[in-house]
């Protein structure tokens, strides 16, 4: 007598509702596990790309991560700025395309403030070279207009139409502000899911006119210039605090950088901004483990729940592993009868699992693209997930042998025995 696949079938279907309840588990083990897998994927997919189609950031020499962080994620603050002269020359360059200088130093109400020209809206690329669209209204093109990132628009329930008044510094403890020239809303951008969302966009006039009669950081005594006051005035940028660099030619990325890294006017730092995304990345590779290690945690839950439901069973099949035995099924049968239904449980389980996973890439992933902008993906399973299914298949084996072993030491006369 062998352990045929009716065998396991009847088996299985004559506890249908324990063996339901360890192949729910598994499912939903399986979910988790590539759930976690796929979203650090795509979440790394969706890092790496918060800033496409630049070949050069540029900004004062310092380190490349410092750069990365407050030019492109708006995190802490540059050593020092950077000449108008200087981006000038640069982009006087043959082989660049374009520059698009970025002030950053004022914020509001928590949120940055940068300060940039169209070339902003018109160059900047994220995500798989997406460019920047417009969820209501248009570009700045007054001083004094402001472009709102979406999560500023959502959060603070701005509109179009509306005013506001930034703050010198940053942070939501800054309390000198330029409420005596305050900003028209005239554009909410789409969400993007990049830093973009959390930024306040005005024109870098705009910085040069807010800060007319400041100085150290503070307003000057006395002096007080309206709005239209400071419009008789020059407001060209005279330093700013990094910019993206864009070139013909990726082929002379190199050339162009080492230009910028060996600028004799002042001391500038011109990194690749993929490099440095990914060297950025590598920092948060302890909570990537970790999210990893709480998945394969509850995988062994599941699979020690498989455990538990065959071994509990075990004293109710006494009599009917007893009757196989009396029929002729030798230990070795009944021992593959048991793996074998572990087996059939773990595949099933990894089959209800990865279509539990696509439902929910299904329903949830358009929500996630709009609300977060994380984007996952509908592809086949990769070649990491696969060896994943396949540890668990193969842990699932593993740990059935422990019911098999035990029923394995049952004697015939062990099944015909009454208990009371």
């Amino acid at each position: 007598m062998t352990a045929t696949p009716w065998l396991v079938w009847k088996s299985l279907a004559n506890r249908r509702l324990s063996a339901g309840l360890a192949l729910l588990s598994i499912a939903l083990a399986v979910t988790l596990l590539l759930g976690v897998e796929r979203l650090r994927n795509d979440a790394r997919s969706g890092f790496a790309n918060t800033l496409s189609g630049t070949d050069l950031v540029v900004g004062a020499r310092s380190g490349p991560v410092q750069l990365l962080l407050y030019s492109v994620f708006r995190m802490g603050d540059a050593t020092n700025d950077i000449r108008w002269q200087s981006l000038e020359t640069i982009a006087a360059q043959p082989l660049v395309k374009w520059v698009i200088p970025l002030s950053l130093g004022d914020s509001y109400r928590g949120y940055r403030v940068l300060g940039t020209d169209l070339r902003y809206f018109e160059h900047y690329r994220y995500g798989d070279r997406q460019p920047l669209a417009f969820a209501d209204g248009k570009a700045f093109g007054e001083v004094f207009e402001a472009v709102l990132g979406a999560e500023v628009a959502d959060a603070l329930g701005h509109r179009i139409g509306d005013r506001i008044a930034l703050s010198h510094g940053t942070g939501r403890a800054s309390l000198n502000g330029h409420a005596d020239k305050p900003f028209t809303v005239v554009g909410i951008l789409a969400r993007t899911g990049t830093p973009v969302d959390r930024t306040v966009h005005v024109r870098l006039q705009a910085i040069e006119a807010i800060h007319l009669d400041w100085t150290g950081g503070a307003p000057i005594p006395g002096l007080g210039l309206s709005a239209e006051e400071t419009r008789k005035f020059d407001l060209s940028p005279k330093r700013v605090t990094a910019a993206l660099v864009g070139l013909k030619s990726r082929a002379g990325v190199f050339r162009v950088q080492r230009f910028i890294n060996e600028f004799r006017d002042e001391p500038l730092l011109a990194i690749l901004p993929g490099a440095t995304l990914q060297q950025l990345w590598g920092l948060f590779g302890i909570a990537e483990r970790a999210l990893l290690a709480i998945s394969g945690l509850v995988v062994a839950v599941g699979l020690a729940g498989l455990v538990a439901v065959l071994v509990a069973s075990l004293g109710e099949r006494r009599r009917e592993l007893a009757i196989l035995r009396s029929l002729g099924a030798g230990p070795r049968q009944i021992f593959l009868l048991l793996a074998s239904e572990s087996l059939v449980l773990a595949i099933a389980g990894s089959a209800l699992g990865v279509a539990m996973l696509y439902a929910l890439v299904a329903a949830l992933g358009p929500w996630l693209g709009a609300r977060y902008g994380l984007t996952l993906g509908l592809y086949g399973l990769q070649p990491r997930e696969w060896l994943l299914l396949a540890a668990v298949l193969a842990a699932a084996l593993a740990s059935s042998t422990v019911p098999a072993l035990r029923a394995y030491r049952m004697s015939v006369a062990d099944g015909m025995t009454i208990r009371i």
